[in-house]
């Protein structure tokens, strides 16, 4: 019998490492997940430990394999990708603390961390070329303002590092020894800039970054590589023995985790692969399109060079926290722990649950949202990334009332939902104005496998919503990076054609186009009104 190769992806997440162990032809065979810590430091310092990240990713692996059945031998390649948390390795190859704690082993400044929001507003106020590329504001999310506030604030920890790496690079690096950065990393997340040659050493200086730029860059990236890119000379031997893996696998340059459920979700289909947009919806959402030509959209992240689709423009839409923001508004209602201990007596997860509870109550999915027409959200909890691009900005909900049974609750899930699927309308819409039209959303990540999600969605933005037959679209994009770097696929468009497919299609009904037309009006209001308030109040405390 022929033993069929196989390929390992691990996706790095805000709670946890995961990792999926695939077939040539993109069928899951196992996976498995291990927790991650995180520290929180009031509304804005999120911290992590990369050592505990790569212990789970160890656990995670090992469990993956050992479910698959699959032998060492049969993994020919193996992709990371992780959330765009930025990594602080010292001299020895140890950690170096990130964190005003002090603590080494808290090294991470995790992605949604806004204490460097001063330093992105001097970062912008000064301007740039790079800055063209980002959406015209760059994010107290991205590395350069991080790096700025570490420069500022435990300049022994600046000074002494040997090098400053983003999540998915550190784990590339864990694994090979090879500090090559990936081209999605560095271009999205560290103003990069590859169709222009790269690091832009002005633009380093005039922000008061220069010292990055010694020593060819060593310490934020002298080599960086295409997605899927081989690195170094495969799995060094601490990695194998680590994962349980034979030494020298081929390990593939590595991506943003959006990024790579956008490429284990997108279809090669020459009728819809321009028009075609994903949105990646876990702890937060992420809209992706790709163009052939550069376009700008205030607000919208890129054009990225070769990002996520080889060849092609990236442009990236982001909510942040969108789905942390839907949990936080759940569990803050009077019911949700009746709801909560309802759903564990019989074995759900309790947004499932509401589902259900949603479903009989309901001739369709779409009627549902019936249900939220006197109760209207904006979950900007953690600012509008796009197309404002306003880490100020937050939430609102209107049409509260006394309410307090499931019943109440379920009306509250179905408003939260609709906030989130509003503002990818926005961003959709903005896109559309630029040049940039839309033919259908392809849904990944954990909100995916929701038809109550797929079907609002399709609703509220008018487009039919694809999606894929992978469960886990973002291990497959892994795992994709580890057949391109085996050799196994010779380039990443072959990879989609052979290993991404669509499942099903949730169609807008079009007797709902004008609720969800007065609705989005709402909730464009509530947005309008925010940034009102907020700009009179700075308004008037700056007099």
């Amino acid at each position: 019998m022929t033993i069929p190769d196989l390929y390992l992806g691990v996706d790095v997440g805000t709670g946890s490492a995961r990792a999926g162990v695939f077939t040539a032809s993109g069928t899951m065979l196992a996976s498995a997940a291990h927790p991650i810590k995180l520290w929180r430091l009031g509304e804005n310092s999120v911290e992590q430990s990369a050592d505990d990240i790569w212990n789970a990713v160890c656990h995670a692996v090992k469990e993956a394999v050992r479910q698959s059945g699959a032998t060492a031998d049969q993994v020919k390649g193996i992709g990371f990708d992780a959330t765009c948390s930025l990594v602080v390795v010292g001299p020895s190859d140890d950690p170096l603390t990130a964190s005003l704690s002090g603590d080494p082993a808290r090294n991470v400044i995790v992605w949604m961390d806004h204490r460097a929001q001063a330093q992105a507003d001097r970062i912008n106020a000064v301007g740039g070329r790079p800055l063209a590329f980002v959406g015209q504001r760059i994010s107290p999310e991205m590395q350069l303002p991080k790096l700025l506030w570490l420069q500022e604030n435990l300049p022994d920890s600046f000074a002494r590092a040997a090098a400053f790496m983003d999540l998915t690079d550190y784990l590339t690096w864990r694994a090979t020894g090879s500090q090559t950065r990936s081209t999605c990393t560095v271009t999205c997340k560290w103003t990069y800039l590859p169709h222009l040659g790269g690091w832009d050493r002005a633009f380093l200086d005039q922000i008061g970054l220069g010292q990055l730029a010694e020593r060819d860059f060593a310490r934020i990236g002298t080599n960086v590589a295409a997605l899927g890119a081989p690195l170094g000379q495969g799995l060094r031997q601490s990695a194998a023995n680590a994962l349980r893996l034979r030494q020298g696998t081929p390990v593939g340059a590595g991506m943003i985790d959006a990024h790579a459920g956008g490429l284990g979700s997108l279809p090669v289909d020459a009728a819809t692969d321009g028009p075609q947009v994903a949105y990646v919806f876990g702890t937060s959402a992420c809209l992706m399109a790709s163009t052939d030509t550069p376009v700008q959209v205030p607000g919208v992240w890129g054009p990225y060079w070769s990002a996520m689709s080889p060849d092609r423009w990236l442009l990236e839409g982001g909510q942040s926290a969108a789905g942390a923001a839907i949990d936080q508004v759940l569990r803050a209602h009077p019911a949700w722990a009746t709801a909560s201990d309802a759903a564990t007596a019989q074995g759900q997860d309790v947004l499932a649950w509401l589902e259900q509870r949603i479903r009989l109550r309901h001739p369709t999915l779409s009627a549902a949202a019936i249900d939220a027409a006197r109760m209207h959200s904006l979950l900007d909890f953690a600012g509008n990334r796009s197309p404002y691009a306003d880490p100020a900005a937050r939430g609102l909900l209107s049409g509260l009332g006394f309410s307090d049974d499931v019943r109440s609750l379920e009306h509250t899930y179905i408003a939260a939902l609709l906030g989130v699927a509003y503002g990818a309308r926005h961003i959709l819409a903005a896109l559309t104005t630029a040049g940039v039209p839309t033919s259908r959303i392809v849904i990944s990540g954990g909100a995916a496998k929701s038809a109550l999600v797929r079907q609002l969605l399709a609703d509220a933005t008018g487009l039919p919503v694809a999606r894929p037959i992978a469960t886990e679209p973002v291990l497959l994009g892994a795992a994709m990076l580890g057949a391109v770097a085996a050799g196994a696929k010779s380039t990443l468009t072959m990879a989609r054609n052979d290993m991404v497919s669509i499942k099903d299609i949730s169609w807008p009904d079009p007797n709902m186009a004008d609720f969800h037309h007065w609705k989005f009006g709402a909730y464009r209001t509530l947005q309008d009104t925010e940034r009102r308030l907020w700009a009179e109040y700075e308004a008037l405390s700056h007099c």
